[in-house]
């Protein structure tokens, strides 16, 4: 039988930290592939499907949550793809 990975938890303050420090390291690696013309259109494609996704996701948690919904869970989205995508272009 599977065992399911949960994700800690993590307070609010060290998600926002994160989500900055991880948006800034993607932003300056994608800009150095634009720059160097090293960017590929499954590249540029994604860009546009994670925020399109990310941004679904928050406004369904917050539609499904009766405007309950904590600012941290409507954060999670954007900081679970801005840390994974900082992490794969790292490898790049």
């Amino acid at each position: 039988m599977k065992t399911r990975n949960r994700r800690k938890t993590v307070c609010l303050p060290v998600m926002l930290t994160n989500l900055t420090l991880a948006s800034w390291e993607t932003i300056t690696r994608r800009t150095m592939l634009i720059a160097q013309n090293r960017c590929s259109q499954a590249e540029y494609r994604h860009m546009v499907h994670e925020k399109a996704q990310a941004a679904m996701e928050t406004g369904l948690r917050l539609a499904s949550g009766g405007g309950q919904a904590s600012f941290a869970s409507l954060m999670a989205p954007w900081y679970s793809r801005v840390t994974a995508n900082a992490k794969r272009l790292r490898k790049k």
